[in-house]
């Protein structure tokens, strides 16, 4: 007898715990399809929840790539719009002042040597502004698995936006903000721009998660 009511209450309590893990499991996927649900309504991306803020060092070092990656843009335009006056000056298109020399003439021009910085200055601007619009990455955060998240309460990060915080950056300088804000890790230029980088696993970092 007391074995058959000791079978009987195991039995019982099988029943109950294998319910309770069917309750649990139906709860479980109640909350998934919630959350995915809102997820697909909230603005700021779920990673931002995922990976932790960059280091210093880690932006110093995508910093440094970017900056080879920049000085190789900035010469190539420097080439282009070279070329471009001197096929100009060539034709008289350009008064030569005198000059039968057309690199005499850039050497002694104001107005000539200040088109062709703001040239280079627009594709160097363009090359960080295009990258960081079209993934969150350029070639030395990519390297370095690092990537910009939006910190406001929109879908994405406009161009506007992402100049103030070019601008604001004042040549890397913004970022040593990091090794005195270091609990939340955020620079100048993010603080301002409301914008935060993260530091990426490798499977994130692949180009098809973005």
């Amino acid at each position: 007898m007391i074995i058959f009511v000791y079978i009987l209450y195991g039995k019982l309590n099988g029943e109950k715990l294998d319910l309770a893990k069917s309750n649990k499991k139906h709860s479980r996927n109640e909350t998934t399809d919630q959350s995915s649900g809102s997820s697909a309504i909230e603005s700021i991306p779920v990673l931002n929840d995922s990976f932790q803020r960059a280091s210093f060092f880690r932006r110093l070092a995508a910093m440094v790539y970017d900056a080879l990656v920049a000085t190789a843009v900035g010469m190539c335009a420097g080439l282009v719009i070279q070329v471009m006056m001197l096929i100009l000056f060539e034709v008289q298109l350009i008064n030569n002042q005198g000059f039968e020399n057309y690199m005499d003439l850039f050497t002694q021009s104001d107005s000539l040597k200040l088109i062709a910085n703001i040239w280079v200055g627009f594709w160097i601007s363009g090359f960080f502004l295009w990258f960081w619009k079209n993934g969150g990455q350029t070639l030395g955060m990519r390297a370095w698995r690092l990537k910009i998240f939006n910190l406001k309460n929109e879908a994405t990060i406009g161009y506007p936006r992402l100049a103030l915080r070019m601008f604001t950056s004042f040549l890397g300088l913004g970022t040593l903000l990091v090794l005195i804000d270091y609990k939340n890790k955020l620079s100048l230029q993010d603080r301002i721009a409301q914008t935060e980088v993260l530091f990426l696993s490798k499977e994130a970092n692949d180009h098809k998660s973005w």
